[in-house]
């Protein structure tokens, strides 16, 4: 890892880069170099720039304007094919390996080397694979299929196939946010192994203290423009602090104008715990209430919903709802309870995209519509009911209404149809995982007020958003890091500074 890195040639320069998403700027001219043979930190807030600027290296974006330099030559990324040619690697958290591979078939995937013929064959391993397994400490049979490796071992087969190809930037996305101290220890001491060798390494943390350890220089990222550059002598966990959240913020930022602590408490949840994700987690939701739930990438925040709504059974804890006892073993039962949940991927998990509008807004309550005498459910009453809910959302259509595909819908119209059809199921306890996720301003406006009309009715409503600015609509805010509940901030301390302190405390 140098400390001199400015006395050489940069692998990567990128000058003055702007990337704007309709009315959002993602970047605001932003400026930085990678050198060889140095751990580069990039941290900052969720949204603050980070993706955007990896994904502009990548060829998955296209800058509206700057330029990126690679060995001090003006070079337009055109596709990750294009990234791949210019010996970039991006190991991203969603490890895309195939699973029915093995670690070596998966090392040499998309690999240029004579060798790559052989991929096929489960009984030779080519002396090239051997030796970057070597390189890097992979004590793992070779010939073991993908599925069955732990996430650690994922991770090494990953840089081994960046190695393989030759790579001279590595970039890793929150390489440690699933391992445990050990693994991770493994993993950094990689980082420094690559980086002794020349290796250009850029690192994507929420961890500070990792950033800190292994990075010769830090990019601190917020609002889309970098905050702070800082090098080795500079890299302090105060400093990175003040460059990801910024000037403090006067308190009275948040809403916090209703005290909940006399209302009911709707659910109680002790010492929740699945595997490395959720920790002993404990939290309550009053009745009427509007709960935030911040943190930062890894932290257990859909984790924890899926519990509550069923959709995964925890290891240890316990839940009440109302005090009753409560410990959904599936979606159902959850849905029995009257609890329901807005998952975080409405397109991969809500929606079904060849369905009309009408059958997607009743898809969780086709039973409430039917009974003995009538088990049939009349298409016509159905589609006009469909009809009247949408306009109650301000679901914009086309003209033949909740007819049409719901996949001509915008995003935010297809997320306000999710968010009513659970509403059909006259739920008690409302869980949104990144409910404005993907839309645009207006319909962002619009699913916030309608949430508010739904907690007047004295519904409890849990929001889990990676815009903190968003969670000051809320009562209150949870925070949660690594697993577990690390602060509950109400009234006056509703604020963005306080919430981003708590997830880098």
């Amino acid at each position: 890892m140098s400390h001199s890195a400015e006395a050489r040639t940069p692998i990567v320069e990128v000058e003055n880069l702007i990337k704007t998403y309709g009315a959002i700027q993602a970047l605001k001219g932003i400026s930085l170099k990678f050198y060889p043979g140095e751990i580069h930190g990039l941290v900052g807030a969720n949204g603050a720039g980070k993706s955007t600027l990896v994904r502009s290296l990548a060829g998955l974006e296209h800058p509206d304007s700057g330029e990126i330099l690679v060995h001090g030559v003006p070079t337009v990324v055109q596709n990750p094919s294009a990234a791949s040619k210019l010996k970039f690697a991006f190991i991203h958290q969603e490890l895309n390996l195939v699973k029915t591979f093995t670690a070596a078939q998966n090392i040499m995937l998309g690999s240029n080397s004579p060798e790559n013929k052989i991929l096929g064959n489960f009984r030779r391993v080519p002396p090239v694979v051997k030796k970057v397994a070597q390189r890097i400490g992979i004590t793992f049979p070779l010939d073991k299929i993908a599925g069955e490796l732990s996430v650690h071992q994922q991770w090494l087969v990953s840089i081994a196939r960046a190695l393989v190809n030759e790579s001279e930037l590595i970039v890793m996305d929150e390489p440690t946010g699933s391992l445990d101290a050990e693994e991770s220890s493994r993993l950094l001491q990689v980082c420094k192994d690559l980086a002794s060798e020349g290796v250009a390494v850029v690192f994507i943390s929420h961890r500070l203290d990792e950033v800190i350890e292994i990075c010769g220089r830090a990019t601190v990222f917020r609002d889309g423009a970098v905050s702070a550059h800082l090098g080795r002598s500079d890299l302090t966990r105060e400093r990175l602090i003040m460059g990801i959240v910024g000037r403090a913020v006067a308190p009275g930022e948040g809403r916090g104008s209703q005290d909940f602590s006399k209302n009911r408490i709707a659910l109680d949840v002790q010492g929740l715990t699945r595997g490395r994700s959720v920790k002993g987690a404990n939290l309550q939701l009053r009745e009427g209430e509007m709960l935030g739930i911040a943190g930062l990438v890894g932290a257990g925040r859909t984790e924890l919903a899926r519990m509550i709504f069923g959709a995964d059974q925890p290891d240890a804890g316990s839940m009440t709802l109302f005090g009753q006892s409560y410990a959904p073993r599936s979606v159902s039962d959850g849905m029995a309870h009257a609890v329901a949940y807005v998952p975080e991927e409405r397109r991969a998990e809500a929606l079904f995209l060849h369905l009309s509008i009408s059958s997607n807004l009743h898809a969780a309550s086709w039973q409430r519509r039917s009974s003995w005498r009538m088990p049939w459910v009349s298409q016509r009453r159905t589609v006009q009911d469909a009809q009247k809910i949408c306009q109650d959302l301000g679901v914009v259509m086309r003209a033949d209404g909740a007819k049409q595909p719901i996949s001509a819908l915008s995003g935010g119209n297809q997320q306000k149809v999710v968010i009513g059809r659970w509403l059909q199921t006259a739920p008690r306890i409302l869980v949104l995982d990144e409910p404005t996720r993907g839309v645009d301003v207006g319909a962002r406006a619009d699913i916030y007020s309608r949430i508010r009309e739904i907690v007047a009715t004295g519904m409890s409503v849990i929001v889990i958003s990676s815009e903190f600015e968003e969670l000051l609509e809320c009562d209150r805010v949870a925070v949660m890091s690594s697993g577990t509940i690390v602060g509950d901030l109400v009234a006056d301390n509703v604020t963005v500074s306080n919430m981003l302190a708590l997830c880098y405390a």
